[in-house]
Order: structure tokens, then C-alpha cells, then sequence
């Protein structure tokens, strides 16, 4: 009895974990702000990022057509831009906010790919809580325009990364995402070089960036790949949209950042809408695709 509950519990332990992971690694890389700014941040994570993925499942060992190849990268551009706007909107918006926001663009996927009447309900959340957030005149929220820009640029690009990553789905998920990442560091590296230059090669920096990559990537999608063998997707969904919750939680706890009630109230808002539209999402034939796997 024991070892079947906790059968049952390991994945959700796992999704768990690899959430509060993504947290822990992105505000570890907020402390590099002060250094290599917020593209230079990127760069590290990113390129880094990359390479751990690239050693652990070479994907040089899989054959690729010309047009997975013309789709890969598509897909890695928009994940590349997804971390640089999400790095540059947290340099002047809470990183819960941040992603509370970003989390507009994969739950208007979800709801342009569903006609069930219940979605609306999950839209009107989504909107509500949005609203609370953005800064549309009133001063409850205090958010910075420019940053919430960026955050709203990350979900266009979160989107997109999503509808791209579709048309490699097909393809082994360590593969995909690996060669994806590989993309995005092409995209996001000369960024960084351009506004950090020398700094990013100080040793200190550097292992600081290994550090913050293996752990707001490489242990994610690990722990991720063993929760989608074992969890509906539907399960999946739910426990993945705790995240804006961790990052608020871990905004405050690891870098001092305080939400307004009404911005924790937008937060879960957003969750439920997130929560809801994963349970009534018509279901395809489960796989491992690369949208599922990294964030």
C-alpha cells in the first residue's frame, strides 16, 4: 500500500519540485542583474542551458529533415526572445506579476483551440486577473508600464514557442528541446556579449550562471519528463499552474518582493484560469511535446 501511494506521488512531487526549482533558479538569476544586467543574465542561463541539454541527450545521434530542421528554429527563436523579454520585465516588475502575466499567452492558445462554452469562464478569470495587474490608470498595482510590456512580449513569444513547438512534436522530446535551446542561444547570446562584453567571462560569474541554468533547466525538464510518463495531461496542467504562486512566494522569500492583496487576488485568478482551461481542454493522444517539457 505504501509503495503504490507512492507510485501515485512521484509524479506530483515531480512537477512540483521542478516548479519550485524554475522558481529558485530564475531568482537566483535576478542577483545577476547587478552585474551582467538583465540580457547578460539571459545569455548565461540560455547558452549554459544549452549546453547541459546538448551533453545530455546529443542530438546529433537523431537523423533531421529540412523542414523539422526550418521548424526548430522557429521554435527556438521564439523560446530565445520568451527568456529575454521575461529577464528584461523583471528587471522593474515582481517576478510572481511577471509571470502571471506570461502565463496570458499559453491560456490564449488553449483558448482559441477550444469552442466549449466552460472556457469562457476560464477566459473571464484570465481577464479579470489581468486586469488587476496591468496598469490601466489606477495606482493600486504601482507596476511599472514598460515592464509589464515586457512580460506581455514574453507570453506573445510563450505563445508562439507553443504553436511551433506543435510541428516538432514529433520528434524525441530530448532532441527537440535540446536543438531548440541550442537556437535560442544563437538568438540570445550575442545580446548579452553586446551589453555585458568582458563581464561575462569572470569566473565567479560564469560558475554563478552554470549554476542558475542547471537548476531553472536541466533539473526542471528532468523532473518533468518523469511526471508526463506517469500524469494525465490534464493533471499535468494543474500542477503547472501553481507557478505564478511559487514565483510570487519566491519573489518574497529570496528577494524582497511584496504583492499588494490585490495582486496576490489577480495571481489566483489567473491560476484557476490556468487550472480550469488544462481540465477541460479536448485531449490529443499523450506525448512528450517540447512545450511540455521547458519553460
Amino acid at each position: 500500500m505504501t509503495s503504490h501511494r507512492w507510485a501515485q506521488a512521484l509524479p506530483l512531487l515531480a512537477v512540483l519540485g521542478s516548479v519550485i526549482a524554475l522558481g529558485i533558479g530564475t531568482s537566483f538569476a535576478k542577483q545577476l542583474f547587478p552585474q551582467v544586467g538583465s540580457l547578460g543574465t539571459s545569455a548565461l542561463r540560455v547558452g549554459f542551458s544549452a549546453l547541459l541539454l546538448l551533453l545530455i541527450w546529443r542530438p546529433w545521434r537523431w537523423p533531421l529533415s529540412r523542414g523539422d530542421g526550418f521548424s526548430l528554429l522557429r521554435y527556438g527563436v521564439a523560446l530565445g526572445c520568451m527568456n529575454l523579454m521575461f529577464y528584461q520585465s523583471l528587471q522593474s516588475i515582481p517576478f510572481g506579476v511577471a509571470v502571471a502575466i506570461e502565463f496570458s499567452g499559453p491560456l490564449a492558445v488553449a483558448m482559441f483551440s477550444s469552442r466549449k462554452p466552460v472556457d469562457f469562464v476560464w477566459l473571464a478569470l484570465a481577464v479579470l486577473g489581468l486586469g488587476l495587474l496591468l496598469p490601466l490608470g489606477h495606482d493600486v498595482t504601482r507596476l511599472d508600464p514598460t515592464g509589464v510590456g515586457f512580460a506581455l512580449g514574453a507570453a506573445v513569444c510563450w505563445a508562439a514557442y507553443i504553436v511551433f513547438g506543435k510541428r516538432v512534436g514529433h520528434l524525441h522530446a530530448g532532441h527537440s528541446v535540446a536543438l531548440g535551446l541550442s537556437v535560442a542561444a544563437l538568438a540570445v547570446v550575442p545580446f548579452g556579449v553586446w551589453h555585458a562584453g568582458t563581464t561575462l567571462l569572470d569566473p565567479a560569474i560564469l560558475l554563478f550562471g552554470l549554476g542558475v541554468a542547471a537548476v531553472s533547466s536541466a533539473i526542471p525538464i528532468s523532473l518533468e519528463m518523469v511526471a508526463l510518463k506517469r500524469l494525465p495531461q490534464e493533471a499535468f496542467g494543474i500542477m503547472t499552474s501553481l507557478e505564478p504562486a511559487v514565483a510570487a512566494l519566491l519573489g518574497l522569500l529570496m528577494l524582497g518582493e511584496h504583492l499588494t492583496g490585490l495582486q496576490w487576488l489577480a495571481i489566483v485568478l489567473v491560476m484557476l484560469a490556468a487550472a480550469g482551461s488544462s481540465v477541460t481542454a479536448s485531449r490529443a493522444p499523450p506525448k512528450s511535446t517540447p512545450e511540455e517539457i521547458v519553460m
